[in-house]
């Protein structure tokens, strides 16, 4: 796990239990190019959403051990259920890191609009992380949607075909007409976002990606841990399953 490349010093790792996580790469590295991300997806144990809370702080305390051991200067756990899980628990095991999680975009969602469908996992909607969030936004009517299965559809590669497109509906018809905006708080979701929107339609679509960005270049400019070369910077894909790269690469290309 996380060997085959160990020269990451300078590198900032980007955790997420398998392919979902890519979407918030790609927001880093378009405020961030000249960055050099280490990206690691737990692809041989996904999804998270749908396992015990204590598996998924297991996982990914190892996953954060290893980065640490390699030397990168910054993680992003780019996983709304591991966030929910054990941000707290690995920024306690590694104070001298900066962890940046991520977080249902509510807050922009719940603004704007007064109904507003949070798809998410099952895990991150029963945690307390995200009922907090929640009761903060309490002008908004707040409708969680557990989308079980999406996250391990999305893995196994349906992006674009009829096992995806009969899953959503079962998901999100009940919904149609219902909701005013729809939040994606699974890292996974904003890869069908498209498909998701076209179900529901048309309603404005909030996902994490860009505010974990932002944050993490408040934390690198708070710690000086600045890349300060004008060359782009390097972007590394491995996974605890290695055939799961080639469809990180392919996602991370297409968005």
């Amino acid at each position: 796990m996380l060997l085959r490349n160990k020269n990451v010093k300078e590198y900032i790792g980007v955790f997420d239990s398998g392919a979902g996580g890519v979407t918030v790469l790609k927001e880093c590295t378009k405020l961030l190019p000249e960055e050099n991300f280490y990206y690691y997806g737990d692809s041989k144990h996904a999804p998270y959403g749908e396992k015990s809370v204590k598996e998924v702080q297991d996982r990914t305390l190892e996953a954060m051990n290893q980065m640490v051991n390699h030397g990168v200067k910054a993680i992003v756990i780019a996983c709304n259920t591991a966030t929910s899980a054990a941000v707290n628990i690995v920024r306690n095991v590694y104070p001298q890191i900066p962890v940046i999680g991520v977080e249902p975009a509510l807050k922009p969602a719940a603004s704007a609009h007064q109904k507003v469908l949070v798809m998410a996992t099952r895990n991150t909607l029963s945690l307390d992380k995200f009922h907090e969030l929640a009761k903060q936004y309490g002008n908004a009517e707040v409708i969680p949607c557990a989308c079980d299965h999406l996250a391990q559809t999305i893995e196994e590669g349906h992006l674009n075909d009829e096992v995806l497109d009969h899953l959503l509906h079962q998901l999100l018809d009940q919904y149609v007409g219902k909701c005013d905006s729809v939040v994606l708080g699974c890292t996974h979701y904003p890869i069908v976002k498209e498909k998701i929107v076209s179900i529901l339609g048309g309603v404005p679509c909030y996902d994490g990606g860009e505010g974990t960005a932002r944050q993490l270049k408040r934390k690198l400019e708070e710690h000086d841990l600045f890349n300060t070369t004008d060359v782009k910077g390097d972007v590394i894909f491995e996974s605890s399953s290695p055939e799961a790269e080639a469809l990180y690469q392919k996602i991370y290309n297409a968005l």
